[in-house]
C-alpha cells in the first residue's frame, strides 16, 4: 500500500471540517473478480496533522486491483486514516455503483477520546 504522508494543521485550536471526495474509486469484487466503481468521500477535523492530497491519491489507487469487499475497504480506510492523523472526528463514506440492481453506501467513523485533543490557539 501506498504510504500516506502528512502535514502540520496551519490552526489546531480551530475545529474546521476538511472533505476530500474521490469520484473515481475501484477495487475489485473478490467473488466474482469484476470492478467496483465509488466515490469515496473523506470528511476530518484534524487535531495536529492533516492529510497531503496526492499521497491519498495514490493510498486510494493502491485498491484499484485488490479484491475487498465494500465494507471490508471503508474500515480499512478509516482504521488507516484514524492510525496516521489521529483526528478528531473522521468519516469514510463509499457510493458504491448499482450491480445487479443493487447501489450500496458504507460509512466508517472514528472520534478521538476527548482528553487527547490538542486545544492550543
Amino acid at each position: 500500500m501506498s504510504q500516506l504522508e502528512t502535514f502540520q494543521n496551519p490552526k489546531p485550536g480551530r475545529d474546521y471540517l476538511s472533505e476530500h471526495t474521490c469520484h473515481e474509486f475501484t477495487s475489485v469484487c473478490p467473488k466474482t473478480g469484476q470492478p467496483d466503481f465509488a466515490t469515496l468521500r473523506i470528511r476530518y477535523v484534524a487535531d495536529r496533522l492533516c492529510v497531503e492530497l496526492k499521497s491519498l491519491k495514490f493510498y486510494l489507487q493502491s485498491f484499484r486491483n485488490r479484491g475487498i469487499f465494500f465494507e471490508s475497504v471503508i474500515n480499512e480506510i478509516c482504521d488507516e486514516l484514524a492510525s496516521v492523523l489521529k483526528p478528531r472526528r473522521l468519516a469514510v463514506e463509499g457510493d458504491f455503483r448499482v450491480r445487479g440492481g443493487i447501489s450500496s453506501v458504507v460509512t466508517a467513523s472514528y472520534e478521538a477520546p476527548a482528553k487527547g485533543r490538542t486545544r492550543k490557539r
